[in-house]
């Protein structure tokens, strides 16, 4: 009799677990990775048709043959906490005023023609996140990792915070404890910051099995410094690099990130809920051009160019996406705060303004359209570092940019200079066609004009009255010669 009567409850159990699994809307996992490359995970050597690779990422890679791959995603901009706001509020920058990280105003001001638009370093209160809209139908939220919009996102929609304030990058000890976030206890010295934060997700999930819920796992990696475990880093020491990927601890952090996606789905897995959940992996924007090569898309972190802005993006949602499918339709980080109302089943009405799209359409069939004009892209700020092609002293100076189907229009606003390329023959975007195509520069140039009336996004046109010509071209000249 023992045995009947525990297959009797076993069933029973079962069945409890499958109502309750229906009875809510289902939960919604976005894995989102900092300065984490297009080339940067192992599948896309099998989409671009490479044989060889380096960085290791058996779990991402994984969710993509269980999922959707997007292969022509984007970042709402080229760095950090633009990107982050954007996401979150649902609209584009010129609507919250959060263009760059800390001050427009990088560099040597002796180098910058313009006066470049002040920046918001926090997402104001005014806004209503995605977060803030989940919890309101219900659901558990919690962000984990890299906040970067305010010194705290409870403040924001969020029910539960670890390591988020207003930090872009890993404080203290950086990815080694003992560490300094809010609410992330580690007593063990030495532990890995991405680690950490996996078993904080595997633990939420744990505690908030039988609740809908939205975790935003937000590491802090691959963002610099660039620090690994040493068991890892010592790994990558003895294989052999490609032409474009060959920084041994840079590979190293990938493979931890690569970790808690494993962590994450398998804790889905082991309390029943992977059937009823939404995961996304998603990076917030190109990788950083001191630790990782793009190729083949031009540019990095900081830059207009596909390198700063392409991102990779998988979405699985068992009975919904179809696995191992591609998605070739242009998608940007907006879309993603309509994309989770949906699947929510919150009903979007008049008084949510949102950029956005859902992406539940595409979701649902990978040969979809969202019969959207055009994505966009503005940046009035300026960013040091290396990048421009000319030897100058910036990554960036302010600009904008419209990708139209296969066409994307990048204009300098510096000088009002405009290069058009054709990503579907150019991906590289190596020949400029402003001169040969007149009718499509004007085109997206109409298109790109009419946007920035509508969203209120101001150009920045005053002289700086500390420019000197000179110094730029002394610095691009001194470059030159160590070429």
């Amino acid at each position: 009799m023992r045995l009947p009567l525990l297959l009797t409850l076993l069933l029973g159990s079962l069945i409890s677990q499958s109502v309750g699994a229906e009875r809510h809307p289902p939960n919604i996992v976005l894995i989102f990775a900092d300065d984490l490359g297009w080339t940067d995970v192992g599948y896309m050597y099998q989409k671009l048709g490479h044989e060889q690779r380096f960085y290791q990422t058996p779990h991402i890679d994984q969710l993509a043959r269980d999922g959707m791959v997007f292969l022509d995603a984007y970042a709402n901009a080229p760095n950090c906490a633009p990107s982050r706001a954007c996401l979150m509020s649902g609209m584009y920058t010129p609507r919250h005023g959060i263009y760059t990280v800390g001050t427009s105003q990088r560099g040597k001001s002796q180098h910058r023609k313009l006066i470049p638009t002040e920046n918001n370093e926090v997402l104001a209160d005014d806004f209503v996140t995605v977060a803030e809209r989940l919890q309101a139908a219900g659901y558990r939220t919690a962000s984990m990792g890299k906040w970067h919009l305010g010194s705290d996102p409870t403040t924001q929609g969020f029910d539960v915070n670890i390591a988020g304030k207003q930090w872009g990058s890993p404080s203290g000890g950086g990815y080694h404890s003992p560490f300094n976030y809010p609410n992330l206890v580690v007593p063990e010295k030495g532990t890995y910051l991405t680690d950490a934060l996996a078993s904080a997700a595997t633990k939420f999930i744990a505690e908030n099995r039988d609740q809908p819920f939205f975790l935003y796992l937000t590491h802090y990696a691959v963002h610099t410094p660039i620090q690994a475990k040493e068991e890892l880093k010592q790994k990558y020491q003895q294989l052999t690099p490609t032409e474009h990927h060959k920084n041994a601890t840079y590979a190293a952090m990938i493979e931890s990130l690569d970790d808690s996606v494993g962590a994450v789905r398998a804790a889905l897995q082991e309390h029943g809920l992977a059937d009823n959940t939404l995961v996304l992996f998603f990076s917030d924007n190109g990788g950083y051009g001191g630790a990782t090569s793009n190729h083949p898309l031009r540019g990095a972190k900081g830059m207009l160019y596909e390198g700063g802005i392409r991102e990779p993006l998988i979405a699985h949602w068992p009975g919904v996406t179809k696995p191992g499918t591609t998605c070739t339709e242009p998608v940007i980080g907006i879309d993603l705060h309509p994309t989770f109302l949906e699947v929510a089943g919150i009903q979007r009405d008049d008084t949510m303004q949102l950029d956005g799209q859902s992406l539940v359409p595409l979701l649902r069939d990978s040969a979809a359209t969202l019969n959207r004009p055009a994505l966009y892209w503005h940046f009035p700020c300026y960013l040091e570092g290396s990048g421009d092609p000319s030897g100058g002293p910036w990554r960036t100076t302010p600009a904008g940019a419209i990708r139209m189907g296969d066409w994307k229009l990048i204009e300098w606003f510096e000088t009002g200079h405009r290069e058009l390329y054709n990503l579907k023959d150019d991906l590289s975007e190596q020949h400029d066609l402003s001169q040969v195509e007149p009718k499509k520069l004007a085109e997206l140039q109409l298109m790109m004009t009419a946007w920035r009336t509508t969203v209120q996004a101001p150009i920045p046109l005053t002289p700086n009255p500390e420019y000197q010509a000179d110094a730029a071209g002394k610095k691009k000249q001194r470059k030159q010669k160590r070429d």
